[in-house]
């Protein structure tokens, strides 16, 4: 947001002079997001002052786009009626979300001033996996009877619509609320009001909804293929439960992507951010990674030493090892982070494995002729060595190069084939794995054509 830092002045100097009507005026006529980023850059303890001027219409809309820290602080500071008012107001799904972030004492406190119907529907919610369909749909949808009319349907909404979290997609249920088509708004407005419901509505066999305990992953890969605003969801027996709204679906992009690079990373997802993560969490989530990688190099220390006289005799040899196991490493990233990426949305399917080999055999033929080349015009003008150790290097880097690609395309493969995360074959998984594979083919060939 352009001009914060003005903005936050002028707010300070309306709180110091008490001028409560100009705050309010200046706040109502900010977006609900600035208004949320104005409420976390203030003073501590300005905020709860800040947030009780907001109308309570907006200030709903405000706290949901409050970080979990500021929301718990807010909930704890203000009175029981002031809380009743919130959750009022308060879109379900964004109550759900907050109460998943907060401590047990907020959550106990909160659930106790829902009302009894309220309170159901959030318990019921918070029972579905962190991960699934369920925990992130709302229920403030717009629902119509196929036997509704146009009129009707209108009506309907212009009654409902104001606590709905969309209108511009109706869902069309019969009377024991099994979900048989949907409506786009604009369709009820331009069509005859005598007409039914049930004749204008899309046909049933184009709808397309998700089911409760479905991946949230797998929904948003659907929300992306058919470009939709909102998706429903049903259970079992075909029930509409719940929509799920594109601002979700992006939220859960996010989260994905996040612990997709952490994965990459070698370190253990966290839900936190960084800043906000404590140093011994930050610790614990990386020590396991670490120690897997250290044990495994010590494989590629045993490779070496069984090599020691060789290396002995060619000191070219010992220096051109981490820049043989450097090369492998990133041919071999490069590739498995675009099969990474190719698998997470969609364009790499298992069936197509032979076809990416063939094609990556292809690269890595070029790439691994291009680089021996030039390492031997490399070695030539910076190391000390004869001519059938730059071969030697040289060839060990084109079979080394080939043989990463290789890797780098099957390991997120089968890490998808038995239900892994590819995300985890990448990074420094791969580079350990590549270095020992690296220095095999090196010493074998120098030992072939050396010795």
């Amino acid at each position: 947001m352009e001009n914060i830092e003005l903005l936050l002045e002028q707010i300070n100097e309306l709180i110091q002079k008490g001028e409560i009507s100009a705050l309010r005026e200046l706040l109502t006529e900010l977006n609900v997001v600035d208004i949320a980023q104005i409420i976390e850059e203030i003073e501590q303890s300005d905020r709860l002052p800040v947030f009780r001027v907001l109308p309570k219409d907006i200030s709903a809309e405000v706290f949901a786009y409050l970080e979990t820290d500021t929301q718990a602080e807010l909930v704890r500071m203000i009175n029981d009626a002031e809380l009743e008012r919130l959750l009022d107001e308060m879109f379900l799904d964004d109550t759900v979300d907050f109460l998943e972030e907060v401590p047990a004492n907020v959550v106990t406190r909160v659930l106790a001033h829902s009302a009894p119907e309220a309170r159901k529907l959030i318990n019921r919610f918070l029972k579905y996996p962190e991960d699934c369909a369920g925990s992130i749909m709302t229920i403030e949808m717009v629902q119509l009877h196929t036997s509704f009319t146009a009129a009707q349907a209108i009506e309907q909404i212009r009654k409902t619509g104001v606590d709905k979290e969309t209108v511009y997609t109706c869902y069309c249920t019969d009377r024991e609320r099994h979900l048989l088509g949907s409506i786009p708004l604009l369709s009820l407005l331009l069509c005859d009001e005598n007409e039914l419901v049930g004749d204008i509505m899309e046909d049933d066999a184009q709808l397309i909804s998700v089911n409760t305990l479905d991946d949230r992953e797998e929904v948003a890969d659907i929300v992306k293929k058919y470009d939709l605003l909102s998706v429903p969801v049903v259970d079992n027996e075909n029930r509409l439960v719940g929509i799920i709204t594109v601002d979700d679906i992006v939220d859960v992009i996010e989260e994905e992507t996040t612990e997709d690079f952490e994965k990459m990373a070698s370190l253990a997802p966290s839900d936190n951010e960084y800043l906000k993560t404590g140093v011994f969490r930050l610790a614990k989530n990386r020590i396991p990674w670490l120690l897997i990688l250290m044990i495994s190099g010590t494989f590629t220390g045993k490779i070496v030493e069984g090599y020691e006289t060789l290396l002995s005799g060619f000191v070219a040899l010992t220096a051109s090892m981490p820049m043989l196991m450097g090369t492998s490493g990133n041919a071999g990233q490069q590739i498995s982070t675009l099969m990474i990426r190719g698998l997470a949305v969609g364009e790499i399917e298992l069936r197509d494995y032979f076809r990416v080999v063939f094609k990556e055999l292809r690269v890595a033929a070029i790439c691994g002729l291009v680089l021996g080349i030039a390492n031997i015009g490399r070695m030539y003008l910076f190391c000390d060595g004869t001519l059938d150790v730059y071969f030697v290097v040289s060839l060990a880097m084109f079979f080394a190069v080939i043989v990463a690609k290789l890797i780098g395309c099957s390991l997120p493969i089968l890490a998808k084939l038995i239900r892994l995360d590819p995300a985890l074959m990448a990074g420094p998984l791969i580079s350990t794995l590549l270095d020992m594979i690296t220095l095999s083919i090196y010493f074998a060939l120098a030992k072939v054509f050396l010795l």
